[in-house]
């Protein structure tokens, strides 16, 4: 993708939620997950990429004991589609008997949250539990009926980019949701 392209989407976009909206949803979800797991010390798992920004945005809301770290799993590279799940950094903390909360930019289909909450499970984990900054509203997901224990904004079945959701690698660092113009 040229500079020019990544410009052209961009402009053309259509922004569905503002930054200081998305900063309201990052401080209630705060809250939600402070008033669940504050007395628990549980292990936060970003997933990259597309986690980084929220985690980011997210850890400096939580005042609690806690411990961090990452995954780095994924399926779809630089296209707009996936299929295999491709882990290229696992958990390097010990899962075993914590509550690991999984923390991503975005719950679409689910299949890349449902594998790696399937292997934090299988590392011991005593609880998973799932906070995506995004949660897409269709019924193509991985089980039927998937959501997020934690859900900061909920929209419909576009493709996204903005804090921390890319179109094809770019734009991570739009300062809001953008929902690419349909052709």
């Amino acid at each position: 993708m040229t500079v020019a392209e990544a410009n052209r989407i961009f402009n053309e976009a259509d922004l569905l939620v503002t930054g200081a909206e998305v900063e309201v949803a990052i401080d209630r979800m705060a809250q939600e997950i402070s008033g669940r797991l504050k007395g628990s010390c549980p292990v936060l798992l970003c997933v990259m990429n597309g986690g980084l920004i929220f985690t980011g945005q997210l850890l400096t809301r939580l005042v609690f004991p806690l411990e961090v770290d990452y995954v780095h799993a994924t399926r779809y590279g630089h296209k707009k589609n996936g299929s295999n799940l491709h882990w290229t950094v696992r958990p390097q903390l010990n899962l075993q008997g914590r509550t690991v909360l999984l923390l991503d930019d975005i719950l679409d289909e689910g299949v890349t949250l449902a594998a790696i909450a399937d292997y934090c499970r299988q590392q011991g984990a005593a609880q998973v539990l799932m906070a995506a900054l995004v949660e897409k509203l269709h019924l193509r997901k991985v089980t039927p009926g998937m959501r997020a224990d934690f859900s900061g904004i909920e929209v419909g079945d576009r493709f996204l980019f903005g804090y921390g959701l890319d179109y094809k690698g770019y734009w991570r660092n739009a300062p809001g949701i953008y929902a690419v113009q349909e052709t």
